[in-house]
């Protein structure tokens, strides 16, 4: 998840370059059709199947998480980008929730709530960081961004769902890339009609490599966020996906000369605390050898 982390804040920082030159709908088509292109490459060249026999599951994956990336772009288009990124990083939040509200309705569960608490800190600490504010008009673009977290979330557990039917990560992931590719071609043929202007913007070197580093960086961490999903611990790897934000902070501070108050740089810390708290309470509370299957890559190594 760290891995994850580091690549979509990556991705992010090359999205940021390349909006000066291509619209949201070809950023978002490049993305998918970038990774959706070299995992073919890959299934061919080792042989593998992407046949699979939980198509809908697939589908559904993949639709709530194209659905959550379109709501958030729409929440960004409406809301400063700090109150945008905020809402969406409250995704976390509702994975806690939901697999708290799982264990009381199953009253089997065991509801570990050093985690939750540590889950709850590291958005305190992205509030911190990205100090989020919504004026009184703005409420559709907060409605639309908070539904885009809820999205995500449905997102991630799905993503642990077909890692525990066995479904690979570059299976997952390459029908995610297939179908963020057809919907960002969707838009961008709808957009370009209305504008009557041409449908696809032209390349340069520069802006071809921008859309290639989103690719790339998208689905490394595509494959690395899955694989966390599918053999960690929920928790433990939501909390950790909060460090996506210092990473960020890093990057705007490489290619934009970012400068942050104490505030952000105390965000930063309870967000890093937060995730290392979860990661030492999650190898506390496991048994030394259980099996991956039953725990996180982190305990199962200690």
């Amino acid at each position: 998840m760290l891995f994850a982390s580091f690549a979509f804040a990556a991705m992010g920082a090359a999205v940021k370059l390349a909006s000066g030159t291509y619209s949201t709908s070809e950023i978002v088509m490049y993305r998918g059709l970038i990774g959706t292109v070299m995992l073919l490459i890959m299934v061919k060249h080792q042989g593998l199947s992407l046949r699979t026999m939980f198509f809908k599951d697939h589908l559904w994956r993949s639709f709530v998480g194209v659905v959550s990336l379109w709501m958030w772009f729409f929440a960004i288009g409406k809301l400063p980008l700090a109150t945008a990124v905020t809402l969406n990083y409250m995704a976390p939040i509702w994975i806690a929730a939901f697999l708290f509200c799982a264990g009381w309705w199953h009253a089997r569960d065991h509801v570990e709530w050093p985690l939750i608490v540590a889950v709850i800190m590291s958005f305190v600490g992205v509030t911190l960081v990205l100090q989020p504010a919504i004026a009184s008009n703005q409420w559709l673009g907060g409605a639309v961004g908070l539904m885009s977290s809820v999205m995500s979330a449905m997102a991630y557990m799905q993503v642990r769902r077909l890692g525990q039917l066995g479904e690979p990560e570059f299976r997952v992931v390459f029908y995610f890339s297939a179908m963020t590719a057809s919907a960002g071609l969707v838009g961008t043929l709808l957009e370009g009609r209305a504008a009557g202007v041409p449908l696809f913007t032209a390349h340069s070197l520069h802006s071809a490599g921008l859309l290639l580093a989103i690719g790339v960086s998208a689905l490394f961490a595509q494959i690395a966020m899955t694989r966390a999903y599918r053999i960690g611990k929920v928790l433990v790897v939501a909390n950790l996906q909060y460090t996506g934000i210092v990473f960020s902070s890093l990057w705007g501070m490489l290619l934009w000369g970012d400068r942050f108050t104490w505030t952000v740089w105390l965000g930063m810390a309870v967000i890093l605390v937060s995730g290392i708290a979860a990661t030492f309470y999650n190898t506390q509370s496991t048994p030394r050898g259980a099996a991956v299957s039953k725990t996180d890559p982190i305990a199962s190594e200690l």
